[in-house]
C-alpha cells in the first residue's frame, strides 16, 4: 500500500492541534482527515475507515478513553490503529489507555519527526499483519484465531483488549517458551515507548482474570511463558 493510500483521521478538540497536526501528516503524503471531538470522531471512522486515528485524551465528554473503546465497537475497527495523545506519562493513564483498545501514546508536545515515525512504524506493522494468512492456534480446549483478534474456550468466544491479545497470542505462538520482559515490550510496542513497569504484570493478570487460564507462569525478574502440559490434558 502506497503512502497516499493510507487514510489518517486525527481527533482533538484543540483548532491548532488539529491543524498542525494535519499540515505535518499531509506534507508527508497521507489522507488526513479531522474531528473536533469523539462523537464527530465515530462518525468519521465509519464514513472514511481510517488505517490509524491519533486520539486526544483530554476532550469533553466522551473523552479519549471512552471514544476508544466505542471505536473499538464498531465492524471492522478491531485492528485500526490508535495512538492516544496526551501530556500525562502516569502508568494508570496509559494502562487505562491500553485497557480501552489503544495502541501507542504520542507525547504532548508533539514532535513531528517522532509522530510521523510512529505512524510509519505502526503503519508497516498494521500492513504486515493485514497479508497474513489466516491463523487458528489451538491449545487444549482454547483456540485463538489471529484475523478474528478473538479466543475461544469450549467454541464460546472471549473479546480481549488489542494488548492483552497480542501478548496472548506471543505466548501462544511459542507454548513453554520463555518471553523475557523486553522481548514483550519490544514486540507489542514500540522500542522507544515509555510504560511503567508494572503495564505487563497488569496485563497478564487481566488475560488470566478474562480467560481463565492460569497456565501464564510469571518467572519473576525473568518474565512470563505459558506452560500447557495441564492445558492440553
Amino acid at each position: 500500500m502506497k503512502t497516499s493510500d493510507n487514510k489518517i483521521l486525527i481527533i482533538d478538540d484543540e483548532k491548532d492541534v488539529r491543524e498542525i497536526l494535519k499540515f505535518n501528516i499531509s506534507q508527508a503524503g497521507y489522507k488526513v482527515y479531522t474531528a473536533k471531538n469523539g462523537t464527530e470522531g465515530l462518525i468519521k471512522v465509519k464514513e472514511k475507515k481510517p488505517h490509524l486515528i491519533i486520539l486526544d485524551v483530554m476532550m469533553p465528554k466522551p473523552d479519549g478513553y471512552e471514544t476508544c473503546s466505542e471505536i473499538r465497537k464498531l465492524p471492522g475497527n478491531k485492528k485500526t490503529i490508535i495512538l492516544f495523545l496526551s501530556a500525562r506519562n502516569e502508568d494508570y493513564s496509559q494502562i487505562k489507555g491500553f485497557e480501552a483498545g489503544g495502541d501507542d501514546y504520542i507525547a504532548k508536545p508533539v514532535n513531528p519527526k517522532v509522530l510521523l515515525s510512529k505512524i510509519k512504524a505502526s503503519l508497516k506493522r498494521y500492513q504486515i499483519e493485514e497479508t497474513k494468512e489466516s491463523a487458528i492456534i489451538t491449545i487444549g480446549k482454547y483456540k485463538l484465531n489471529k484475523n478474528e483478534y478473538t479466543l475461544y474456550k469450549d467454541n464460546e468466544s472471549i473479546t480481549l483488549p488489542k494488548k492483552q491479545f497480542e501478548i496472548l497470542r506471543s505466548l501462544f505462538s511459542r507454548p513453554n517458551h520463555v518471553f523475557t520482559r523486553d522481548e514483550i515490550f519490544e514486540k507489542i510496542w514500540d522500542n522507544d515507548v515509555i510504560v511503567g513497569s508494572r503495564t505487563i504484570d497488569v496485563h497478564i493478570r487481566k488475560i488470566r482474570e478474562k480467560t481463565g487460564i492460569e497456565n501464564i507462569i510469571t518467572l519473576k525478574g525473568i518474565g512470563y511463558k505459558l506452560e500447557t502440559e495441564s492445558i492440553e490434558n
